[in-house]
């Protein structure tokens, strides 16, 4: 589906940037997985893309640094030719309640999940313009629809990440390039495997379907809009949450 297009899937060494970065490579895509220090996580992704017989390389990039960014995504355009698909999969969490929160904790995470979409947004978007085509997909979180206690940096984050994409949407829809935010609620990945299984229960009990996500469904919708039949989609955010923020 994917033959001849490439891909950068920030975040792509494990979770939700992993299953996306596999799925792309399914669909014959020539994916670059951009990953912050987890080094042995990236290439283990490479690995289950190359038994699949997908392909997928792997970059050690800081998203949140203009200087790494400029770097990473230079070298790979060069070499490729151009980026057709932009998967802004890049985010952390330093999670504490708003009064006790430290100027640090905010700042960084508004630094990789959002600074760091935009910046890889901007390093992307000159070459899909030349080429007339790009499909920009940012991982937002329901999060940045209704907040959430005790996350008022991730929250504010993923909100921004929905002001992102929408602005960048209008300014590059004549181009042919799409922009479109993805809000999943509680997927199964190490963030929620981590938490206590008081509150892992009655995070599940607060979902209309009663699970959690698959990560693979997130990567599934992703695929859906990186396709041609998506063309005409753009600005959009597209709730995956089990129906927790309706």
């Amino acid at each position: 589906m994917f033959t001849g297009k490439n891909a950068i899937v920030t975040g792509g060494s494990r979770g939700i940037g992993r299953a996306i970065a596999l799925a792309l490579a399914r669909h014959h895509a020539r994916v670059a997985v951009f990953y912050a220090g987890n080094e042995t996580a990236a290439k283990e992704t490479a690995a289950f893309a190359a038994e699949a017989g997908g392909e997928i390389r792997t970059a050690r990039c800081d998203v949140s640094d203009a200087a790494s960014v400029k770097q990473a995504c230079g070298a790979l355009q060069e070499e490729w030719g151009g980026i057709d698909f932009l998967i802004n999969c890049a985010g952390i969490t330093r999670d504490g309640l708003m009064m006790r929160m430290k100027d640090e904790d905010f700042d960084a995470v508004l630094s990789t999940n959002l600074r760091g979409a935009f910046l890889m947004t901007r390093a992307c978007a000159g070459t899909m313009v030349k080429r007339r085509f790009g499909r920009i997909i940012n991982i937002s979180s329901v999060s940045g629809l209704c907040g959430n206690a005790g996350q008022a940096n991730y929250s504010a984050a993923k909100a921004g990440m929905i002001g992102l994409t929408k602005s960048v949407a209008r300014e590059l829809a004549g181009r042919g390039i799409t922009c479109n935010a993805i809000a999943p609620g509680f997927i199964e990945t190490d963030m929620p495997a981590a938490l206590p299984e008081k509150v892992r229960e009655a995070s599940i009990a607060s979902i209309p379907m009663k699970r959690m996500g698959r990560p693979e469904e997130i990567a599934a919708l992703v695929c859906f809009l990186c396709s041609e039949p998506a063309g005409y989609l753009t600005g959009e955010v597209i709730r995956v949450d089990g129906g927790l923020a309706m």
